[in-house]
């Protein structure tokens, strides 16, 4: 749930700032990310038999969010960001391994 909440703040943001901030290429990562980490989090509450699979693609999801709020240099917010996708990526990534 932080990673669909940063996601939400992040793209607050990045419209406020407009630019390459607002760009489809960084808008549509957080927007994907935001629908899928929050999706993935209602799915494991309530023990979905496609948790597992769920995660993975989240996982996928929000390392390529990170990837992309990297990619706006120095900025504070999007860093952030990154950073709470990446930890998403990994808790999905090690539930997803769960499954085995």
């Amino acid at each position: 749930m932080e990673s669909h909440s940063r996601c939400e703040q992040t793209m607050t943001y990045c419209l406020m700032q407009g630019g390459q901030h607002a760009d489809m290429a960084m808008m549509g990562p957080l927007m994907d990310c935001a629908d899928m980490t929050r999706m993935c989090a209602d799915m494991m509450m309530r023990q979905s038999p496609m948790a597992m699979e769920m995660a993975a693609m989240c996982a996928k999801v929000a390392n390529k969010c990170a990837e992309a709020c990297m990619s706006m240099g120095n900025d504070s917010m999007m860093k952030e960001c990154a950073n709470a996708c990446r930890m998403c990526a990994e808790a999905c990534q090690a539930m997803a391994g769960a499954r085995a």
